[in-house]
């Protein structure tokens, strides 16, 4: 399994940094995308080390290298995940925008079918965010908020996170076993 993994500027970088610690346990290759605001909220959120995070992909991009090999579909590829994904992304996503490595990537995932996963992070949620988050669907992503759920009986805010990461690992036919499923 190969996956680009890109952190956006929306709240939640532990999301993204979780995301890729468990994908290197689970030996999934990752190429790491931050753009500029991932990296300044990842400062504010946490006292994470730019370097560490860096050091959990297999391969890191800046976000204005275009000449990445996977802004190009014949790269191959088993998908991208955004985590998290900033509203300003996904309506560049949406609208087919992509001047930047993040969106030129989720564009190049779309036009080849692969799988897109968003982990949209905004509340509450206006009826432009609503309709960016169903062209992204209607075009193939998914969409997937990460969203609090009880069933499992978080202790922690950990577990919260490993839920989400738990959701994001299914879309892509990861094993694992993050959480506690409904009727286990």
């Amino acid at each position: 399994m190969e996956l680009i993994v890109a952190i956006t500027g929306a709240s939640g970088a532990i999301l993204g940094v979780k995301f890729l610690e468990k994908a290197r346990e689970a030996e999934v290759k990752t190429h790491l995308v931050i753009s500029k605001w991932g990296i300044e909220t990842l400062k504010a959120e946490s006292s994470l080390n730019l370097n560490y995070v860096k050091s959990l992909a297999h391969r890191y991009y800046s976000n204005d290298n275009l000449l990445a090999p996977f802004s190009s579909g014949s790269f191959k590829f088993d998908g991208m995940v955004i985590i998290p994904c900033s509203m300003n992304t996904l309506a560049m996503i949406a609208n087919g925008v992509g001047e930047d490595l993040i969106t030129r990537a989720a564009s190049v995932t779309l036009k080849e079918g692969r799988k897109l996963v968003l982990v949209t992070r905004e509340t509450p949620l206006s009826l432009i965010h609503i309709e960016n988050m169903e062209r992204v669907a209607r075009a193939g992503g998914v969409i997937l908020p990460p969203v609090l759920t009880f069933y499992h009986n978080p202790k922690t805010i950990d577990d919260m996170v490993s839920y989400v990461i738990g959701k994001v690992f299914d879309q892509f036919g990861i094993k694992h076993n993050l959480f506690h499923r409904w009727g286990e």
